[in-house]
């Protein structure tokens, strides 16, 4: 089969590889029709974070069942089905409490299970892992193109906003305009937020936001505000109740705490990138500043995340603004690297 490999620096390309097979009865073959280029895909394209090299790449699948092992009662050969960017099993006592991503079968999406960026892929685990699309959407691209962003940022910038606290009425903030903090908007919005000030550097994007219902935008960088903390403070009358850290670098977990009102909860959900020799934590320590969040448990939001985008209530598709082919998926790495792309969408 054909998949995307990563070679180190700047290097992904598409090669014949062995197509995985069923090794377990829990496990199922997944032909893939749908996948993308993720943010924390970049740390390593861009020689900022480790990767074996070389090594298949991609966490975000969406396809049809080809094969289920004998164990696998949840879905079975022709269901559309996607999956959240960890394999958990849906069983031990951290899938219990809805920490997916600290499973202790865990896995991820790279290896012998094929990587998501190519034509296949095995899922380890698969009734505690894929999520199965009705078949009355099963073919429907508009639907499917929503449904795609719930494999990793649509539940990242939910878990930011549960994490943070959000809730009916509230005032919130969410930095960064990615494809991540715009989903963040988003999901504040689903949880009754009624205002919502997106931070970030792209015009572009954060008229997005504005589309997904950020209420205000503040745009920082060389062609924005100079103090970007002070300026969101005013604008919300002393900080925020809850922000949302979408971004994982220093500078912008400074701004959410900057913007955070002396009580208030940051919910952080950005890889951490950039933190040197550490976070300095006094300024949370000094206003009693909450930090929630972590690596997002995916799975434990798929189901009620799944069920407002087939009511046609939830639309994260606009973050995907440039759709590749596998073959031509370096195209896409280097679009989203340059900032030409928000999040691409790979068609193997």
């Amino acid at each position: 089969m054909r998949a995307a490999v990563y070679h180190g620096e700047r290097d992904v390309r598409v090669e014949d590889v062995d197509r995985p097979d069923i090794e377990a009865p829990g496990d199922a073959l997944i032909r893939v029709t749908h996948t993308a280029i993720c943010g924390s895909d970049l740390w390593p394209y861009r020689g900022q974070s480790d990767r074996d090299t070389p090594s298949r790449i991609g966490h975000e699948p969406m396809g049809i069942v080809e094969e289920v092992g004998a164990d696998v009662t949840s879905v079975e050969p022709g269901d559309r089905v996607y999956a959240p960017f960890v394999v958990s099993c849906g069983e031990c006592e951290f899938c219990r409490r809805g920490l997916h991503t600290s499973c202790v079968n865990g896995d991820g999406w790279g290896g012998d299970n094929g990587g998501a960026q190519g034509e296949y892929v095995r899922a380890p685990h698969a009734d505690g892992t894929l999520v199965r699309i009705p078949d009355r959407h099963a073919d429907d691209e508009d639907t499917l193109r929503s449904v795609l962003p719930l494999t990793d940022v649509m539940g990242t910038g939910h878990h930011a906003a549960v994490s943070a606290g959000v809730g009916e009425g509230d005032t919130c903030v969410v930095v960064g305009d990615g494809a991540v903090g715009l989903c963040g908007v988003l999901a504040a919005k689903r949880l009754g937020a009624s205002r919502v000030v997106a931070v970030g550097h792209h015009e572009g994007r954060l008229e997005i936001a504005e589309e997904f219902g950020a209420t205000e935008t503040v745009l920082g960088g060389s062609d924005g505000v100079d103090d970007v903390e002070s300026h969101v403070t005013d604008l919300t009358h002393g900080g925020a109740e809850h922000v949302l850290e979408c971004v994982g670098a220093a500078g912008a977990m400074e701004t959410a705490v900057g913007a955070a009102r002396p009580g208030g909860t940051v919910g952080y959900v950005g890889v951490p990138h950039g933190m040197g020799d550490g976070l300095d934590l006094f300024p949370f320590f000094g206003d009693n500043v909450t930090l929630s969040g972590g690596v997002a448990p995916v799975r434990a939001y798929a189901d009620e995340l799944l069920a407002d985008v087939l009511q046609g209530t939830l639309d994260p598709s606009p973050i995907f603004d440039k759709t590749v082919s596998l073959e031509d998926v370096a195209e896409g790495y280097r679009a989203m690297d340059e900032r030409e792309a928000i999040k691409v969408l790979v068609k193997p």
